[in-house]
């Protein structure tokens, strides 16, 4: 006997929770819920790249630069962001800073998610189950890589319309 599975919030197309439902049947019915993401940028800029691990059940192997994750039923966004920052990288006290809210969906993936920026220049550790190897690029180095290395299409999506956000600061 295992522990209980994870509970998520069900929500509707305004972010209002309307049910809640085990983490296995919102991945396996493409459920709306909420996720997180957070982006990790050093002092010089960089952004935080990794490789998710081949055990993931979401696009394992492939690349990503957001900290991302569900945000389990009754957890607030800002809560789930600096849970996940914790699990994922190690990286605990930074605050985080709200960016933007997005709208997911593709044939696999339905989610509202708040996206944050966090500036760390602390230690990076790795959860062995979740980040398989990680590294800081530049922003014009990780442009590049978009075409060359495979990336989770949310993220893409997401990280395009980070750029955009920026670009009109």
């Amino acid at each position: 006997m295992g522990q209980p599975e994870e509970m998520v919030d069900l929500v509707d197309e305004d972010d209002r929770v309307v049910g809640v439902a085990p983490r296995s049947e919102v991945r396996s019915k493409s459920l709306l819920h909420r996720e997180v993401a957070a982006i990790c940028r050093n002092a010089d800029g960089d952004i935080y790249v990794y490789r998710r691990t081949e055990t993931k059940d979401v696009f394992p192997g492939m690349y990503d630069v957001w900290v991302a994750g569900v945000v389990s039923s009754g957890e607030t966004y800002e809560g789930a962001v600096r849970r996940e920052l914790e699990e994922e990288l190690g990286i605990a006290g930074a605050e985080p800073t709200f960016l933007f809210k997005h709208r997911y969906l593709d044939r696999h993936l339905n989610w509202w998610t708040e996206a944050f920026e966090v500036r760390w220049d602390g230690p990076i550790r790795h959860q062995p189950e979740e980040v398989a190897w990680g590294t800081y690029l530049s922003e014009a180095e990780l442009v590049a890589k978009l075409d060359e290395w495979p990336f989770v299409p949310d993220g893409v999506e997401v990280f395009r319309r980070y750029l955009k956000e920026r670009a009109k600061h």
